[in-house]
């Protein structure tokens, strides 16, 4: 059964940064891509960040690019987004999620999937942007 628990989340002011984590159990963690995504209240989920099973490269969208930054540690089966100059429009609730495979192609059409391939979302964390 895979696990995903985020955590790092938080109330800021803009311009601030928050670190967020995700702990992944239960998959072979250096298989998959891994990645962000957030759903801000009355919104639909959208992705945000994603990084392949390599690290060779990374992917932000462009709304964030610039500011936000995905990492991971495969030996701690870690995913982590470093999240600078925090705007308003940043406040959401924050999930992690794996790709379907090692690459990021794929990974972002998993933003509607109510099935998702590992089983089901993890509770997030949620970030909170006062202006």
């Amino acid at each position: 059964q895979v696990k995903l628990v985020e955590s790092g989340g938080g109330l800021v002011q803009a311009n601030e940064s928050l670190r967020l984590s995700c702990v992944v159990s239960g998959l072979r963690f250096d298989d998959y891509s891994m990645g962000w995504f957030r759903q801000a209240p009355g919104k639909e989920r959208e992705g945000v960040s994603c990084i392949p099973a390599s690290s060779v490269s990374s992917y932000v969208i462009n709304s964030v690019k610039g500011r936000f930054a995905v990492s991971r540690d495969n030996a701690k089966n870690t995913l982590y987004m470093r999240m600078n100059a925090l705007k308003p429009e940043d406040t959401a609730m924050y999930y992690c999620a794996p790709g379907r495979d090692a690459y990021c192609g794929t990974f972002w059409d998993q933003a509607s999937t109510t099935s998702p391939h590992w089983g089901q979302w993890g509770q997030g964390t949620p970030v909170s942007v006062s202006s």
